[in-house]
């Protein structure tokens, strides 16, 4: 079995753009031990008063799978491991393991730590010995390990054989810089492991766009633990991603690294991580993002309605995700033929599907997007069925915005619609043109349909298109309408932003009355 060890909390933090409180790590490790990690890296105590506490919490909670470990360096250059602060960081922060990094490559013995490469021996050694002989578990990281081998293979195995004397139960290799092919950790992990007979770790950064290449390459050589964070968040290019790494090992190379059953769990992690981290989800990762599994040429998704299989190397079930069609410019009947299954709703006439079919290719040529509008979408599928009454017809509407002495700026807006058979006429104030236009017509439609109070606008996304074209370019509206857990997208484009707006507020507002007052089997 390959043991997973993460260090989200402590390489991951490393990020420029993240930066996790304490209960942050704390409510990640818990979903980390609940996946079933076997070892969760909480940080370096001897470098920020955080980590500490966040020892000082973790060793008053119950694991069910993970080791909690605490990480730090070597003892300094001139100091013995008992009177270094460092390493008595590490053996206060109560932790069974700790991870312990030392230098492999001459060069930074000799011009970081400005030392003696026997002395820096003699440090790796002492340190590991003097924590174990208190009472912990060492694993030794290889720090530029393999930049190190390159450029003196004798003097970095003689480091590794230091730790193995000072009682380390796994040697970890790393790949500090990122640059490293796989052909060359092949090579050397497999003259590592003629030298060394304990158990063997593998710690990639992704600076070339190959740590996961690498991990997987270290692991067919006999690396048995693999160092990662979840979507591989790390410093500068990041760091092996074990978002990718741990169903490549499962599905790909029959390696068990967790219970299948949790495998199916990854995709919420991901997307769990990436919250507490305040980062906008990468939709594109393999395996754990949205974009994994959905299919948009009108060619593939023809073949996949004919065997899934066609255009997807793993069910994404394995890993908690779905598959999705998405409607564009590209699409083909079989796009719109999946979606309208998708939202289970009656398959329409041949001509009905290339007509909307043609006109999404149309409008998309204008600036509208549909890939994530299906509330749209949906809507001009069901415009065309016979007998079909939207829920309300535009008439008129007018948006201004004014700026009066003693109240500064402020928007109002005027709608005139047809409900049924009556004309209702309101008008709103709002913080700005769309917002007043939303007001107005929500008030317009509220004495026939009291659900419309339940839709809040959650996303108002603007995107300008022809730049060049200064403020006469074309624009794209997305808006985003929510009803509790039920979320929906439509889309709009003009030359005129308020216009574009008014589009997309009403394809959502209709949509959303149709599928709760009409059809709630279209609600996604």
């Amino acid at each position: 079995m390959i043991q997973i060890y993460d260090t989200t909390l402590r390489d991951g933090t490393q990020r420029t753009d993240i930066s996790l409180s304490l209960n942050d790590k704390i409510n990640i490790a818990r979903r980390l031990d609940a996946l079933g990690i076997r070892f969760i890296e909480g940080g370096w105590p001897g470098s920020n008063p955080k980590d500490v506490e966040f020892f000082q919490r973790a060793a008053q909670m119950e694991w069910k799978t993970a080791s909690i470990v605490a990480f730090g360096a070597t003892c300094q250059a001139d100091k013995h491991p008992s009177e270094d602060a460092n390493i008595r960081a590490l053996q206060n922060a109560g932790t069974d393991w700790c991870a312990v990094f030392g230098k492999s490559s001459v060069l930074h013995v000799t011009e970081v730590l400005r030392t003696t490469c026997e002395n820096n021996l003699r440090m790796i050694e002492e340190s590991v010995a003097y924590l174990v002989q208190n009472g912990q578990r060492v694993i030794y990281d290889a720090e530029h390990f393999f930049d190190g081998y390159k450029e003196d293979p004798q003097y970095a195995l003689q480091t590794l054989k230091a730790a193995v004397r000072g009682g380390a139960e796994n040697l970890t290799l790393c790949d500090t810089n990122g640059g490293t092919m796989p052909w060359e950790v092949s090579e050397i992990v497999r003259a590592v492991r003629a030298e060394v007979d304990i158990p063997l770790g593998i710690h990639t950064h992704n600076d070339a766009e190959c740590a996961v290449a690498n991990t997987l390459a270290a692991v067919r050589e006999g690396c048995t633990l693999v160092q990662g964070t979840i979507n591989g968040y790390g410093e500068r290019c990041g760091n092996a991603n074990l978002c990718s790494i741990i169903p490549d090992l499962q599905l790909k190379m029959g390696q068990e690294a967790l219970d299948p059953e949790q495998l199916a769990n990854l995709f919420d992690l991901s997307h769990y991580v990436a919250e507490v981290a305040n980062l906008s989800p990468d939709e594109h990762l393999a395996y754990v993002g949205r974009a994994a599994f959905a299919h948009k040429g009108g060619v593939h998704v023809a073949a996949m309605r004919r065997n899934v299989h066609s255009y997807q190397h793993v069910e994404p079930e394995l890993v908690g995700n779905q598959s999705e069609v998405v409607v564009s410019e590209l699409s083909g009947r079989g796009n719109l033929l999946s979606k309208i299954e998708e939202y289970g709703m009656d398959q329409p006439p041949a001509e009905v599907v290339s007509a909307v079919l043609q006109t999404i290719k149309q409008l998309e040529s204008q600036g509208f997007s549909f890939e994530a509008a299906d509330a749209s979408v949906v809507l001009m599928l069901k415009r065309q069925e016979p007998g079909y009454q939207p829920p309300f017809e535009l008439i008129d509407f007018a948006s201004q915005v004014e700026h009066r002495q003693g109240r500064g700026i402020f928007a109002e807006a005027t709608v005139k619609v047809r409900v049924d058979d009556e004309i209702v006429h309101t008008a709103a104030e709002g913080n700005g043109p769309v917002n007043a236009l939303d007001k107005a017509l929500r008030k317009a439609l509220v004495s026939r349909y009291p659900e419309v109070e339940l839709f809040s606008l959650s996303d108002y996304k603007v995107r300008i298109l022809d730049g060049n074209q200064g403020t006469n370019a074309t624009t794209r509206v997305l808006i985003d309408n929510q009803n509790g857990s039920k979320r929906w997208s439509a889309v709009g484009a003009s030359t005129n932003i308020i216009e574009a707006s008014w589009q997309a507020l009403v394809d959502s507002i209709e949509y959303g009355l149709m599928v709760t007052c009409q059809e709630p089997a279209l609600a996604h």
